[in-house]
């Protein structure tokens, strides 16, 4: 027999849908704050001149760590992706034997601080393009990653113009020395008001003490003459 109190409800259960998509939602958040990241740093570009050496920058992260993480970087020819190294890393601190697949291309990381960089000697136009810094780490079921670093070579860096700046520098620098000019001004005037003031209260002090004197009042010469007596 089911009893029943009255004016109590069962308490009422949200639809299990909802408990999946919140339990999976902190999962996916979880897993991809640990997933594997590839950086080619803040500004992924670089201009060079013909004939320089460049290095190519590229690192890895994870938070859960490596395990036979492979990496490669690629080179977008007109479209077609060729390699241009690759390696497989065991673990954090060993250092790979890299193949490289590309005239004039030195690896440069060694595993260092998660460095996987590279060097392009004796660059020329034909080098000019994007690269693909590619990784991918099996302990998270080996999703892959990159990050792109583009480079532009050109006969020679462009001259910045910086007459406009050193305008403005020079305008600038000259209100400043104009205000700070006008506040000595300011201060050396109010201290040579200040000693003037100062000057004609000493005289002020000075003149009242000599009408004293010479109108007999107290203090003065004529107080020191005693009153003679009669006969």
């Amino acid at each position: 027999m089911e009893v029943q109190c009255a004016g109590v409800e069962p308490p009422r259960q949200g639809p299990p849908h909802k408990a999946v998509g919140l339990i999976f939602s902190v999962l996916l958040g979880v897993w991809s704050v640990q997933a594997l990241e590839m950086s080619v740093g803040k500004i992924p570009f670089l201009e060079a001149v013909n004939g320089s050496t460049v290095m190519l920058p590229c690192t890895y992260s994870s938070c859960i760590g490596i395990r036979d993480l492979y990496f490669d970087w690629q080179f977008n020819n007109n479209g077609t992706m060729q390699r241009v190294c690759q390696s497989v890393i065991a673990s954090e601190g060993v250092e790979p034997h890299v193949s490289i697949f590309r005239e004039r291309v030195e690896f440069v990381g060694k595993n260092r601080d998660n460095n996987i960089s590279i060097v392009l000697w004796n660059i020329t136009f034909e080098d000019g393009g994007q690269y693909t810094c590619f990784g991918r780490n099996p302990k998270e079921k080996d999703k892959n990653h990159s990050a792109i670093f583009t480079l532009i070579v050109v006969e020679e860096l462009r001259v910045v113009d910086n007459t406009l700046t050193i305008i403005i520098a020079s305008a600038v620098g000259g209100a400043i020395a104009l205000l700070m000019g006008f506040m000595l001004l300011k201060n050396f005037t109010l201290f040579v008001l200040s000693k003037l003031e100062e000057k004609n209260k000493e005289c002020l002090v000075t003149s009242s003490g000599i009408d004293n004197t010479e109108n007999g009042l107290s203090g003065s010469k004529a107080d020191s003459k005693s009153t003679p007596k009669k006969k």
